[in-house]
């Protein structure tokens, strides 16, 4: 590993959030807050302090592996989490360290999972920092780097690779920089889109800011204790389901568009069945509920769970109603599309769809060279053949997210006193959400609920849960590896 590499690319992300935290500090100082722009100012000082000495001299050796990258980005992560949560503690609003480490961790892993109590009473400028991390953390806070630099070099490949969901790594342009521009500049065109329609919707000015943040980034923290649910709004609810959509799209299929490749662009696998699932899903929540007479009528059923389906299948955590209440059938649905999520290169969490569509054709394949050996079959995806070293690297991917949520839910329920069926449901679908950075989950963690009533220890392991889903396992695991960590 190249050390004094990952020292300054720890550096220059040091100095790009310490800039990014003016915002808030900004907000605070407009609003007249006591106290938060003394507690934003420490968070910078601390993040400068490390990062401007780590970068006055570029190393000559600039090469970084791929390990080097994993364990560059998870402490980057890890490290911003720690020193940015110090204005909730400073400031008493979660004056606990695990609480405040787990709601900033939320935020920039784009979970929405919160163990605040009363939203509504915390500064403006806590929350909007709150919902920035949604954003930031959407397409990638190294990914924000790269775009920014004037110049990148291999290790910013290595960093970018650990960072963007997917299966396997791909730049639009032939330069990574480029690259990451042009996801940024879709990304924001997306954003400033969806400001718009919720403003002219007549959505106040500063929840118009927290809620789009919250839906590009696919976090779902909201400035109301209700959520979206606060506004009961029909017109709200459809522009940030549309929105939410898209966002849980792969980028690439912008950039197809943009160049003149509809086709080519509709054609993708990943795309189409996207849509396939959240339809179906629709249609069959709605019939459950409507046969359940849990709406008085079909708008009102539709109209509910429509938005809860692009909410949770986007891992984006916004609700409008507790479908906690809902029969148990359109409860497993909702799980079981947390788990999926969204598409590779998007903003949304789960497993992916890419992953989903590759496990199920690789299965198909294998059932049928076990009925004729002698077959040769490929498994294709958008028209190419996969290699086997990537549909291995998926179904390995696959059995170690399981492992990875045995064991949490095994760790959780050690720590915790609940029992019988709501603590098996609670825990469960704890871990499921946080792993599939979706945030609120059944049970006790329903949309109704919060976080805050797990022990400091959990807290912990859920964090690392969310860090997990949202780097997509191996930078967090490489940190236990101990090979990992040797120089070149």
């Amino acid at each position: 590993m190249n050390y004094r590499m990952s020292l300054y690319l720890l550096g220059q992300i040091s100095i790009t959030i310490a800039c990014t935290l003016v915002i808030p500090l900004a907000l605070s100082l407009g609003y007249q807050e006591t106290g938060t722009p003394i507690w934003f100012s420490i968070s910078i000082a601390i993040l400068l302090s490390f990062g401007i000495p780590s970068v006055v001299k570029k190393p000559k050796d600039t090469n970084m592996k791929a390990k080097g990258g994993f364990i560059t980005v998870a402490i980057a992560w890890i490290w911003l989490s720690a020193v940015t949560c110090l204005p909730f503690i400073l400031s008493g609003v979660l004056p606990n360290f695990f609480d405040a480490f787990f709601e900033i961790v939320s935020g920039f892993t784009t979970t929405g999972a919160t163990v605040l109590t009363n939203i509504e009473i915390v500064p403006k400028s806590l929350l909007f920092w709150r919902s920035f991390t949604n954003w930031l953390g959407g397409m990638g806070i190294l990914v924000f780097l790269v775009a920014v630099m004037p110049k990148t070099d291999n290790s910013f490949v290595q960093v970018y690779k650990a960072e963007v969901p997917g299966m396997s790594f791909g730049k639009m342009v032939s330069k990574l920089r480029f690259t990451a521009r042009i996801l940024y500049a879709i990304y924001i065109f997306l954003t400033i889109l969806l400001f718009i329609f919720l403003v002219s919707g007549g959505m106040p000015v500063f929840d118009s800011i927290i809620h789009t943040f919250s839906s590009a980034g696919t976090g779902g923290f909201s400035n109301k204790n209700l959520s979206i649910a606060a506004y009961n709004n029909i017109y709200f609810e459809i522009v940030i389901t549309v929105f939410l959509l898209l966002f849980a799209m792969n980028f690439e299929v912008y950039f197809l568009v943009l160049i003149g490749h509809l086709g080519l662009a509709f054609k993708k696998e990943e795309l189409r069945a996207l849509f396939a699932i959240y339809f179906v899903s629709v249609i069959s929540i709605t019939a459950s509920l409507f046969s359940h007479h849990i709406y008085p009528n079909f708008g009102e059923t539709l109209r509910y769970s429509s938005f809860q389906v692009a909410s949770l299948m986007s891992t984006t955590g916004f609700t409008t109603t507790d479908y906690t209440t809902w029969p148990l059938f359109t409860q497993l649905i909702l799980l079981i599309l947390m788990v999926i999520g969204g598409s590779s290169s998007s903003t949304a969490g789960g497993i992916k769809i890419s992953r989903f569509i590759t496990l199920a054709k690789t299965s198909i394949r294998d059932i049928r060279k076990t009925i004729s050996p002698r077959t040769v079959k490929n498994v294709k995806y958008d028209g190419k053949i996969m290699t086997d070293d990537l549909t291995s690297s998926v179904t390995s991917f696959f059995v170690i997210y399981m492992a990875v949520f045995v064991i949490s839910v095994a760790l959780i329920s050690a720590t915790n006193t609940l029992s019988g069926g709501e603590g098996f449901l609670t825990y469960t679908s704890a871990v499921i959400a946080c792993l599939s950075n979706t945030g609120p989950g059944l049970s006790l963690v329903g949309p109704a609920y919060n976080y805050s009533f797990f022990s400091g220890f959990s807290k912990i392991i859920l964090s690392l849960n969310m860090l997990l889903g949202r780097l997509e396992l191996y930078p967090i695991l490489f940190l236990f590896y101990h090979k990992a960590w040797k120089r070149y």
